[in-house]
């Protein structure tokens, strides 16, 4: 639940990044990179949570 708060607040931000990009003729560039940075930045956060949860269960596999 943690992450997915997390997640939900990255989304946010990259939203309002995008949008910002939108206005700007220069920032386009640092404002895809930026999101990109957030979208990886989600996707190790959620890969973590999973592997928390597996070694919580002991589960064989733990890897995501």
């Amino acid at each position: 639940m943690k992450n997915l708060n997390l997640l939900s607040k990255l989304s946010l931000v990259a939203f309002f990044t995008l949008s910002l990009a939108a206005c700007g003729d220069d920032s386009a560039e640092e404002a895809g990179e930026t999101v990109d940075e957030l979208v990886t930045d989600a996707g190790n956060a959620v890969e973590d949570a999973c592997e928390e949860v597996k070694e919580g269960v002991d589960a064989k596999d733990k890897d995501c």
